[in-house]
């Protein structure tokens, strides 16, 4: 039973996953390019608040209920891109540090094998 329950769970994942526009847009904000949208993303939640408020009064007003399912997948969706904000600033900041490590480690292997010969116009090693 654990293993039916554990294969639907991984086959809903790779279906949300690889479907759903927002998790779409989520994975490509992940990525190196797309960290630095992450902010701006922060603002797709507005529509997204703004729906489900929608759906919420037209609940008030004597809506179907099934509304509340749309209204809870508005919150969920606002509340991935208002996360994603500040997590895409934490993973740019570590990336950038690891970047700038490497070019550190990098320039001063550099440094290492140029202290000891320059290298003239011609390629020849002068000491």
């Amino acid at each position: 039973m654990i293993r039916l329950i554990w294969a639907a769970s991984v086959h809903t994942r790779y279906f949300l996953r690889r479907y759903m526009p927002t998790n779409i847009l989520l994975d490509l904000i992940r990525t190196r390019r797309g960290l630095k949208w992450g902010i701006p993303a922060m603002l797709l939640a507005i529509p997204y608040l703004f729906a489900a408020t929608m759906c919420r009064g037209l609940i008030e007003d004597g809506g179907p209920g099934s509304l509340n399912l749309l209204v809870l997948l508005f919150i969920y969706n606002a509340m991935k891109f208002t996360i994603m904000g500040p997590v895409s600033l934490v993973l740019l900041a570590r990336v950038r540090l690891r970047e700038w490590e490497q070019r550190q480690r990098r320039d001063q292997q550099r440094g290492e094998v140029n202290d000891g010969a320059r290298i003239s116009v011609d390629g020849a090693l002068v000491h």
